[in-house]
């Protein structure tokens, strides 16, 4: 990776902790759920500071218990929401990881609904999960064996309309990040193995 990418590991369990002053890592109820995403919100701002810079937020959900949809909604799906408009508070980018089995049906489920895609990390293989298509999982996964694609040869690689399709709509929703110094896209995948 030729450019400098800030990882900021956010502990979801720690957070619920801290945040609901409970001894419990369950995340339940939408208040619940809305204190934790401005925990992890504030933690951006204070890690990140005036940092122009691209960051990756490596959402830690392996010490959560209970993950109810409510705030798996507020946690993952609004959280993901606030930073896809060009007035993001900050240019950082989310991968959801230790998501374990009793996660993944409300994240897929409340992704789905408000027609968002994330990377999950599951026992130490990396996914899209949420409103994805073959064609973007297709397209992810060959940038992801490519390493960094350059811009320039996108149109070559992907060449079948639906699969040019997907790959703006990776782009669209910071599911590959573009670096500057090599005029290039990565997976956030490729990028989180490594920041870890």
């Amino acid at each position: 990776m030729a450019e400098h990418i800030d990882p900021v590991p956010i502990d979801v369990s720690a957070l619920v902790q801290r945040t609901v002053a409970t001894l419990y890592s369950h995340l339940v109820t939408r208040p619940t759920g809305r204190a934790v995403r401005l925990a992890i919100e504030s933690q951006l701002a204070r890690r990140l500071g005036d940092a122009n810079g691209p960051a990756l937020s490596l959402v830690d959900l392996s010490e959560v218990g209970v993950l109810d949809f409510s705030c798996a909604d507020e946690v993952v799906a609004r959280l993901l929401a606030a930073y896809l408009p060009d007035s993001r508070p900050r240019e950082a980018f989310f991968v959801f990881v230790g998501v374990g089995e009793l996660h993944r049906e409300p994240i897929q489920t409340v992704l789905v609904r408000h027609s968002l895609t994330a990377v999950a990390e599951q026992n130490g293989e990396y996914d899209l999960i949420g409103a994805t298509s073959t064609p973007l999982h297709d397209v992810w996964r060959s940038i992801e064996a490519a390493g960094t694609v350059p811009l320039n040869e996108l149109d070559s690689m992907f060449h079948v309309p639906a699969d040019r399709r997907a790959v703006d709509e990776l782009i669209r929703q910071r599911l590959v990040l573009h670096l500057q110094a090599v005029d290039g896209v990565q997976t956030l995948s490729t990028v989180a193995r490594a920041l870890r």
